[in-house]
């Protein structure tokens, strides 16, 4: 009997430290709830509002309708209801649709991880199946971009059914990639998958002497899937006359020495938006194995063996995609993709670099697979590769790792018995404490702004927002909402310039700070003068004003205070205006 839970043990350990972390994050998340610390940036600002504000206003699935933010934007612009992720958010409040994404995107990277290595080494995969599950849940965790994550961690599973579609084509297999664009996104992924597949066309017939039937019906397939899945984006982006603020986005345009610096830093660390640890794991794996195995090569005298290696492949992919990152910040090369490609002016086509986390752990895998090959030591040596790959990305204090934040700022709470000083998800939208101001001052939708806090606060309290963050609006409302902050803007060149080379946060700006934004609860700021032009704000329809900051010079700024309001734990205070 212990000979046989020995054996269980060694087939099936993988299983503890994939179920021990899923266990760990759903009980800390769902534990603390909404006392939780989760990230702000590109996400608390963004997304959760706007499925938020979805959900407020009943618009999913609605057609011809705005929604309340940025003076009234198209539904169109906001995420489409034909993805996995959206359904999340739908059927479950905010927040427990929230974390249900985070857990669904680490089953997602494992079961997408789990299909490819089964295809790839097929009678072998048993004995390789622990590294596999491992290198899967490693992927799974990376903290990507929430709204996207499980675009990020589906790429495997794409991959896999393309090579089944070129192994044995056949109806299932063609609708599962029809479907795939469900847990995917085109902006980020789509357009890419689809130039990579045409090229793999090409590369294919040649090889094969025969043109690909089965991966262009498979082209035409995805293609069409992408379309009806994101219909809403293809009709802006396609069929919409509107000028955008995409056409007045100023992109850097760096030196060649300056571009040189940017492909060595985001090959080494990767990219905020999918930080994935790989420099203190992986990367170094992926080295000392890279120089082994090519001076192996070259000291067997196989020196074409070195360019057909699926490691070394992978190896020049990767650097592809950190050239055509820091290549992005080439004018010359920017323009003539531009040109050639009008739609996609102020689209970034850099965006390869979101591939990366994929390729270096399927490179690591690789790797594994072969040291499990060469015998029981050298097997267990690649377990504990694995283990300290996935450790690492846990440990790591990124952005959107949220599991350590909470912990992090929990056990720094019990210690010290006082809270850090920034918001909770609870704290940041203020749920209560802007039902009782909404109640108080007799709110009824009118037109508002935020100062010294994001808008999207005000946007996940149902309250109308002339700004607003949104990559893709108006460049009319871009201009006529510039009115409104253009004292701010000719006071601080950086806020112009961040405003009219970029625009997508559309915010009131501070007249002497960068910043007066703030997701901690001291509001830094070093002045409580607030520069703008009322007859601007009016005349867009604005009314309302909530801040943090108390103005002294409310009256020239005609401004009237309803009142001060403070949250029940005295974390955030909202000082209401009305502008007459």
């Amino acid at each position: 009997m212990k000979q046989k839970w020995f054996v269980w043990l060694t087939r099936y350990w993988f299983l503890f430290p994939i179920a021990g972390f899923v266990l760990l994050t759903a009980g800390v998340l769902f534990g603390f709830g909404e006392r939780s610390y989760i990230a702000v940036h590109d996400n608390m600002d963004l997304f959760l509002a706007q499925y938020q504000m979805l959900k407020n206003t009943g618009t999913f699935w609605k057609h011809g309708v705005d929604v309340p933010f940025l003076g009234g934007v198209s539904r169109d612009l906001l995420p489409s209801e034909l993805s996995l992720y959206s359904l999340l958010y739908m059927i479950f409040p905010t927040y427990t649709a929230y974390v249900l994404g985070l857990l669904g995107k680490i089953g997602l990277g494992i079961f997408s991880f789990r299909l490819l290595a089964k295809e790839l080494v097929g009678e072998r995969y048993l004995l390789y199946r622990p590294v596999i599950y491992m290198v899967g849940f490693a992927y799974g965790i990376i903290y990507f971009f929430p709204a996207f994550g499980f675009a990020f961690a589906s790429i495997p599973l794409c991959l896999f059914l393309l090579v089944r579609i070129y192994r044995q084509p056949g109806p299932w297999w063609y609708l599962a990639l029809f479907a795939y664009p469900l847990v995917s996104y085109f902006s980020y992924h789509g357009i890419f998958i689809l130039g990579y597949l045409v090229i793999a066309i090409v590369w294919l017939s040649i090889r094969d002497k025969k043109f690909s039937k089965s991966l262009a019906c498979a082209l035409v397939v995805l293609a069409a899937g992408y379309v009806v899945c994101e219909y809403r984006l293809f009709g802006q982006m396609l069929l919409g006359d509107e000028v955008t603020i995409r056409s007045t986005i100023v992109n850097p345009s760096l030196t060649l020495p300056e571009i040189g610096r940017e492909i060595v830093t985001v090959w080494k660390d990767g990219i905020f938006h999918a930080e994935d640890v790989h420099r203190k794991v992986v990367m170094p794996v992926c080295a000392v194995y890279f120089v082994i195995v090519n001076l192996s090569y070259l000291r067997k005298k196989q020196g074409g063996k070195i360019c057909r290696d699926p490691f070394n492949l992978l190896m020049v992919f990767i650097l592809f995609n950190c050239l055509i990152y820091g290549l992005y910040d080439f004018e010359p090369l920017r323009t003539l993709v531009e040109t050639i490609l009008p739609p996609l002016q102020g689209w970034q086509f850099n965006r390869t670099i979101f591939f990366n986390p994929f390729l270096w752990d399927l490179a690591l895998l690789l790797i594994l697979i072969r040291l499990y090959d060469r015998g029981i030591l050298l097997l267990w040596g690649a377990n504990l590769i694995v283990c300290g790959a996935a450790l690492a990305v846990i440990l790591a204090p990124t952005r959107y790792n949220d599991l350590y934040t909470t912990c992090h700022h929990r056990l720094y709470e019990y210690n010290h018995g006082t809270e850090v000083d920034e918001f909770d998800y609870e704290q940041f939208y203020a749920v209560r404490l802007f039902d009782r101001i909404k109640e108080e001052i007799g709110y009824e939708g009118e037109w508002s702004a935020a100062y010294g806090m994001h808008p999207a606060v005000l946007e996940y309290n149902d309250i109308s927002t002339l700004d607003g963050y949104l990559g893709f609006y108006a460049q009319q409302y871009k201009e006529d909402f510039r009115k409104i902050i253009a004292p701010a803007l000719a006071r601080v060149e950086a806020s112009r310039i961040y405003y009219d080379d970029w625009g997508a946060r559309a915010y009131l700006y501070s007249g002497t700070d960068e910043s007066v934004v703030s997701s901690a609860k001291t509001v830094y700021a070093t002045d409580d003068t607030l520069y703008m032009n009322p007859e601007a704000f009016r005349r867009l329809g604005g009314t309302y004003l909530f801040s943090r900051i108390r103005f002294s010079n409310a009256e020239e700024a005609e401004l009237e205070l309803l009142g001060e309001y403070t949250a029940e734990d005295g974390s955030l205070t909202i000082y209401v205006y009305v502008c007459r």
